[in-house]
């Protein structure tokens, strides 16, 4: 059920004068991600074919998810006039599918797949609420502030489940921590670099991955500070079975945050060798 509308926001309040546009690429490329949610519902709901009260929120996480996308994409096309969200996100369905037919989880067990969802939502909630705190235009504002508070919520969703499987094939900590681990990090594959690629640069320009994830990456990584690494590592660590609030998890913080600086200042250097203006 979804807990606000798009027609909800206050679009009026739209302030053209505050538009940083190092924003505007992230938002595009979010956009058409979010929108596609049903393909990840239709794999999970295979996965978790017996289970029906899986199966129907994962329907719900997706109307989520693609009013996520429509109202980035909204907003976008209000940023730039010229572009058309519609028409991004045919060519990103073109561009980019997952399989959805698969009958048991590319993470190895239920628990796994569940893990990696909680880890879906550490990094989306991380995510808006950095672009939230790095914006001044009050729409956007807004709009990351409701969509990182939904992605915090999702997080508690796939949580609960996760321990109703858990106590059926009981994974172990490490275990689950190398799986938390493992997807978070998968940011650097196809699914945002195509996003990036399909919403923001020409469509004569032929897809590069290295480029696109140096692109989105360098982008994505500037908005964070310290607060929100602080939030991802105790999320991490809960999904794992480890205690979130604790000396590890601040040390992990702290380090986490200086590798995305240094992780950060790497991809603008690649993007200033390909001849970008950084």
């Amino acid at each position: 059920m979804k807990h606000w509308t798009i027609d909800q926001l206050d679009w009026e309040a739209f302030d053209p004068s505050k538009l940083d546009p190092a924003l505007i690429p992230l938002i595009k490329a979010a956009s058409v991600v979010e929108r596609n949610a049903p393909d990840y519902t239709r794999y999970l709901q295979h996965v978790f074919a017996d289970d029906a009260e899986f199966s129907t929120l994962a329907e719900s996480w997706a109307d989520e998810e693609v009013q996520h996308g429509d109202a980035l994409g909204r907003w976008a096309m209000l940023a730039d006039p010229e572009w058309d969200y519609k028409d991004a996100f045919r060519r990103y369905r073109e561009a980019y599918r997952i399989d959805t037919d698969l009958d048991t989880s590319i993470r190895g067990s239920r628990t796994g797949e569940l893990i990696a969802r909680c880890m879906v939502e550490t990094g989306t909630s991380s995510y808006y609420s950095a672009l939230a705190d790095a914006t001044e235009e009050p729409v956007l504002k807004q709009l990351c502030k409701q969509i990182a508070a939904d992605e915090f919520r999702h997080f508690k969703l796939f949580y609960d489940h996760m321990k109703r499987y858990l106590a059926r094939e009981k994974l172990g900590r490490w275990a689950r921590l190398r799986i938390a681990l493992g997807r978070v990090m998968e940011s650097e594959d196809d699914e945002l670099a195509t996003a990036y690629h399909i919403t923001n640069e020409p469509a004569a320009l032929p897809y590069d991955h290295g480029r696109c994830t140096a692109a989105y990456m360098a982008g994505a990584l500037g908005v964070y500070r310290q607060k929100h690494f602080d939030r991802v590592t105790a999320m991490i660590l809960k999904a794992s079975g480890l205690t979130p609030r604790s000396g590890l998890q601040r040390g992990l913080a702290r380090v986490a945050y200086g590798l995305s600086r240094l992780r950060h200042r790497s991809f603008v250097q690649r993007l200033r060798k390909l001849g970008y203006a950084i």
